[in-house]
């Protein structure tokens, strides 16, 4: 790695070596290659290519998706000194003259900008009379027809190497499993580029799946472990989101609302607060998020199925970006295997589409029925081997308890017959319990030899049974008859007696801890234990960089993470050389803030 290189890194950004494959990503760029980088959320992608414009004559132009990312990104730069502006919708017609005038001048090292502006012709043209320095194209997995993202601008961006061979370019991406990766080569002319994948794992990310049982009711005591911390809960529907954020505002928690449906300058001023403060947690559509830089987001949590593990790994990436612990958690629960086949089932798209996403449903549902490591399961989705036994997810610190239901199976199968495969689950579960209800008179149900035989199982352990057969591939709902189970060819064997099924113990209900059931707020504390001697300097630094943000009006991270603000606290600096030691205190910050930081550890003593 070239001395200019990591003296560059120790300068502008403050440390004094790369992370993983950073080092070779960034000299490759500087020599005039393409790049294909594959790296998890939080580690480290966006150094890859502002390292390299640094170095590079020109601008480094980088197309990203979404206003506010590109907004915190460019605020993020300024911060460390680099001249960095945006290109967006959220600019006047004066202000956007006047950063074209800046690209134009050489006087900008980055400029972000949306794929639909990038191939207007009026920024084609200003790119001609530019000097550049590199293309960089984050979210590059939006090339994709197929996947969860999908922007058809992104499709266009060949035109790029087109116009300029020359130019370097780089592709970035947190998700893209195979078929994803070599379509983003494919379609981003990138067959030549050197491709660097580094592991998909998250290793500060606890991965836990709950059967639904009263969902609202197991968000809540989820919560309880996080109130004071910044969170994201995802939910299906709008109309389930602002049921969802009432619900949490209504118990204490500082809990805003995000979808589609919303005013749009509501949902700006709701992503600014996340970003800006403490302790809120945003309920939100998938729409919410992608690209999010907060990196101290210390839960994900889904109360419906998400529609792929894709799509899966790369909202609960949103978790634990400054690499301290954070948790995903979701509740799963066989109504929504059934919604979300529907929706696919009635969407518009060709069959072949509805094939690939049935096949990524049955995978992230196999995925929650697991007993195996989710770590385990996860990383192999995605092409990467993994020894599993994690010892950081549900599976592995408290493995599930399974039980020969044969003999349930065969019942529930049976039942579903007996009524002609016309009903769904519930139904089913009250003629096996041999409920008296006003449906099951008026089918004439409590007549069929199936009607009481299933006394012995509550009905949380038969919903639980359900579930897992039509994980199993043994009942399958049928999308027309409005969710009713129907027997598959998978069925045969098990009924006829030639097959045994194991199926994985539903779990008691968790005792909610009555400390915190009044929903009194907690302050957050640090995700990593300090010494006790640190502890009252990191509050003192947290609470300076609080003031300092709000008088910039930037999200507090923009100034110093929590990492740094730890490092501090711990080695306790007493002056700037010291400081500037520190791992995050590059020189622009070391000017701007070295004298303030010293002054707040010395007020903490």
């Amino acid at each position: 790695m070239p001395s200019t290189a990591l003296a560059e890194l120790r300068r502008v950004f403050g440390h004094d070596r790369f992370r993983g494959e950073q080092g070779e990503i960034v000299e490759q760029l500087i020599a005039g290659g393409d790049a294909l980088v594959l790296m998890p959320t939080g580690g480290g992608k966006s150094l890859c290519y502002q390292l390299p414009a640094l170095l590079r004559e020109g601008t480094g132009i980088v197309v990203s998706p979404l206003i506010a990312l590109m907004q915190d990104q460019v605020e993020a730069l300024r911060q460390l000194g680099v001249r960095a502006a945006f290109l967006n919708s959220s600019l006047d017609a004066q202000a956007a003259m006047q950063v074209e005038r800046q690209l134009a001048d050489g006087q900008l090292d980055l400029l972000y900008v949306a794929p639909e502006r990038l191939l207007t012709p009026r920024f084609l043209s200003l790119l001609e009379r530019s000097r550049i320095a590199l293309f960089a194209i984050d979210e590059a997995h939006c090339v994709s027809q197929w996947g969860h993202d999908f922007r058809p601008e992104y499709r266009q961006l060949t035109l790029l190497h087109e116009r300029w061979p020359e130019v370097p370019r780089i592709a970035l991406t947190a998700t893209a499993d195979a078929p994803t990766r070599r379509e983003i080569v494919e379609r981003l002319a990138l067959e030549d580029a050197r491709q660097f994948v580094s592991s998909f794992d998250r290793p500060n990310i606890r991965y836990t799946v709950v059967a639904k049982d009263d969902s609202r009711r197991q968000l809540l005591e989820f919560l309880d472990d996080h109130r004071g911390d910044s969170g994201i809960v995802y939910c299906l529907s709008r109309r389930k989101v602002d049921a969802t954020a009432e619900l949490l505002a209504g118990r204490g928690l500082r809990a805003l609302p995000y979808h589609a449906g919303l005013d749009a300058s509501v949902r700006a001023e709701h992503q600014r607060r996340f970003l800006r403060e403490d302790g809120i947690v945003m309920v939100a559509t998938i729409a919410f998020g992608m690209g999010i830089d907060k990196p101290d987001v210390r839960f994900v949590a889904h109360i419906d199925l998400p529609k792929s593990l894709e799509g899966y790994y790369q909202e609960t990436g949103r978790a634990g970006r400054d690499g301290d612990p954070a948790e995903a958690w979701l509740a799963y629960g066989l109504g929504d295997a059934v919604l979300l086949r529907r929706m696919i089932e009635d969407g518009d798209a060709g069959e072949e589409r509805k094939r690939l996403e049935r096949a990524k449903l049955d995978a992230l549902i196999g995925y929650c029925e697991s007993t195996a490591c989710r770590r385990q399961a996860l990383l192999t989705y995605f092409g990467e081997a993994h020894a599993g036994a994690c010892g950081h997810c549900d599976n592995c610190q408290q493995p599930p308890a399974t039980w020969d239901a044969t003999e349930a199976a065969r019942k529930a199968l049976s039942c579903a017959y007996r009524t002609e495969q016309r009903f769904g689950a519930a139904h089913l579960i009250d003629v096996l319990r041999g409920a008296d209800t006003a449906k099951v008179r008026q089918f004439g149900h409590q007549s069929v030899s199936t009607y009481g035989i299933g006394g012995d199982l509550d009905a949380k352990q038969w919903r639980g049974v359900f579930r897992q057969l039509v994980s199993a591939g043994l009942l399958e709902p049928d999308i027309e008859g409005h969710g009713a189970l129907r027997l598959t060819a998978e069925a045969t064997p098990l009924l006829r007696g030639e097959r045994r099924l194991q199926l994985r113990a539903e779990p008691p209900r968790r005792e909610r801890r009555r400390s915190q059931a009044n929903g009194a707020a907690r302050v957050a504390s640090p995700a990593i234990e300090l010494p006790a001697h640190a502890t009252a300097r990191f509050i003192a630094l947290r609470t300076w960089r609080a003031e300092a943000a709000r008088a910039q009006n930037v999200p507090a991270y923009v100034i110093f993470h929590d990492a740094t603000l730890r490092s501090i606290a711990i080695e306790s600096p007493g002056d700037l050389d010291a400081l500037a030691c520190i791992g995050g205190v590059g020189a622009s910050k070391l000017e701007r803030y070295g004298r303030e930081v010293i002054a707040a550890l010395e007020a903490s003593q």
